[in-house]
């Protein structure tokens, strides 16, 4: 008898809670238009990768299921693209490699995002540095700009020439990847990166004076000055090594303020401004020789993006578009993290909570056939990519999946919970997630954290539309621990490796299948969805008729 009255106390408890926090929605309530700005740009490794066959069957199904417009890689000059020869001492430039590239996503209703790097031999600094186990050219002689003026040029005139000016018209021209990493992607000065800006823009501009350049694509927020000077300062990240608490202290974008003020006064022009939000900072202790890994809260990539709209705002270049190109839980393609749950949760919280502040957010990236610290040693690895090598969808490809089926109207959002509708059909859409609460002070971001993080609290959603239809059918799917999380099935099969075709076949159908339902509108037009949201999880409500 007791277990009787306690059981029935529970229920009484679970249905206060529910009816304290019920949401209520009119489906023909004024609603707000919005931009699917997730999915105007994602991110690959580079160019080269472009030319496999499993990279662009991945490709083929991100455009079509996460709706994804413009693909950005590092390489398009590169050696291994063989966009230069010399011959009998003349220059002679080779568009073939591009164009098979270019010509195939162009196929599949995908553009380039034009990421101009990096050096041809011929144009790089002799000896100079290299990136990557690819050897790409990161040093510059200033003595060859011209040649680098020369070779931008040619290539954007061959653009317009093979595509047509109004195709690329809707392109973007972005100069180089994270200048200010002199310890990585650029060997030279901010002096001399400003002035490579001034000769590409110059070149995409002397084609046709509206193609669309920016820049200057630079690495994550800081809030210290090692950025201040011409190359990086290590000994300048005392500020952020030892904070107490790295989100109480003032985090800005690197170079941008100088990189505004250079092209005013230069009379260049800025289209759109890039760089690369993510949510981690590595300060370096040179009294030890050590970096450090820090994770910032779940606000940090709005704040940095509201930081960016400010500045923009008060610059010579108010109207600029802004495009983070590249951005995830983390920029290391070694960090476990990115194959499990938790960063669906987090892609879904940030992208809606970013509406309205920027022209793009570029996840860093579609795919694991990605090798810039070479090929992965696992089939899951830690990279980056939405889908594995395999061609096996993680969590974050339907977080992106889910993000795509909504609406461009809002009709109604809290912080865990957006309802849409689809201005050309009516329906609704609605997405919920589970970021708990405990967690809002990181960034799941670290293999070290993962056992943590699949823990957390459970939310309770309370939904109810009215002003529908009678009978009005709903789907709903669900990615949580138990379904869409291909990483626990494959462990559970004992993580071959590498597994066999018919396991790989497998596999896809799990990854791609999650918990299905269906629910229906009462005959007084109303629809009433209750239940628990598991931590991490998304739930995607969509009207199906």
């Amino acid at each position: 008898m007791k277990r009787i009255l306690f059981f029935g106390l529970s229920i009484l408890l679970m249905n206060i809670a529910y009816a304290q926090n019920q949401i209520s929605i009119n489906a023909n309530g004024e609603g707000e238009k919005f931009v699917h700005f997730w999915s105007k740009c994602v991110g690959a490794g580079r160019a080269n990768e472009g030319l496999r066959a499993g990279w662009l069957e991945q490709l083929q199904k991100v455009q079509e299921n996460c709706g994804f417009e413009t693909v950005r890689f590092h390489g398009l000059f590169h050696d291994d693209m063989f966009p230069v020869f010399k011959v009998d001492g003349k220059t002679v430039y080779n568009w073939q490699y591009i164009d098979d590239l270019f010509d195939r996503m162009l196929d599949l209703n995908v553009r380039p995002f034009i990421e101009l790097s990096f050096f041809p031999t011929s144009i790089a600094a002799e000896n100079s540095k290299t990136q990557f186990w690819w050897k790409a050219n990161i040093t510059p002689d200033e003595s060859k700009f011209g040649e680098w003026h020369d070779l931008v040029k040619a290539f954007t005139q061959h653009c317009v020439d093979r595509y047509g000016i109004d195709e690329v018209l809707t392109w973007y021209f972005e100069v180089w990847n994270e200048p200010n990493l002199y310890f990585g992607f650029f060997d030279g000065t901010k002096s001399q990166y400003f002035e490579l800006y001034k000769q590409s823009v110059l070149a995409v501009r002397s084609v046709d004076e509206r193609l669309k350049v920016g820049g200057p694509s630079t690495s994550n927020f800081v809030a210290d000055d090692r950025y201040a000077g011409e190359v990086e300062n290590r000994g300048g990240f005392d500020v952020t090594f030892t904070a107490e608490d790295i989100n109480d202290l003032a985090w800005k974008g690197v170079w941008i303020e100088e990189f505004l003020a250079y092209c005013a006064k230069e009379k260049l022009p800025v289209d759109f401004i890039t760089t690369h939000p993510y949510p981690t900072d590595y300060p370096f202790n040179p009294s030890t020789g050590k970096g450090k890994n820090f994770s910032r809260f779940v606000h940090s990539t709005r704040m940095d993006i509201e930081w960016l709209n400010k500045v923009i705002k008060a610059s010579a270049y108010p109207n600029a578009e802004i495009h983070l190109t590249e951005w995830n839980t983390s920029p290391n393609s070694r960090d476990a993290m990115h194959d499990f749950l938790p960063p669906a949760a987090y892609i879904t919280k940030v992208n809606l909570d970013c509406i309205g502040l920027t022209n793009s957010l570029a996840f860093w990236t579609f795919t694991d056939i990605f090798e810039e610290k070479g090929g992965g040693a696992s089939i899951f690895h830690g990279g980056f990519g939405l889908i594995n090598y395999q061609g096996l969808v993680k969590p974050s490809y339907h977080a992106y999946r889910m993000l795509h089926q909504l609406g461009d109207e809002k009709l109604f959002k809290n912080d865990y919970l957006f309802v849409s509708r689809k201005s050309g059909n009516g329906k609704l859409v609605a997405l919920a997630y589970n970021y708990p609460e405990e967690y809002e002070n990181a960034v799941p971001a670290s293999i070290k954290k993962i056992a943590k993080y699949m823990e957390g609290s459970s939310r309770q959603l309370d939904l109810k539309i009215s002003d529908l239809k009678p009978g009005t059918m709903f789907k709903i799917e669900v990615l949580d621990k138990e379904h869409g999380n291909i990483y626990d099935y494959w462990e559970a099969m004992g993580k071959p490796e590498p597994p066999t075709r018919e396991q790989v076949k497998l596999m896809k159908q799990v990854a791609d299948n999650l918990k299905t339902s269906t629910a229906i509108a009462g005959e007084d037009g109303k629809l009433h969805l209750q239940r628990e949201l598991s931590p991490w999880s998304l739930v995607l409500i969509e009207q199906i008729n």
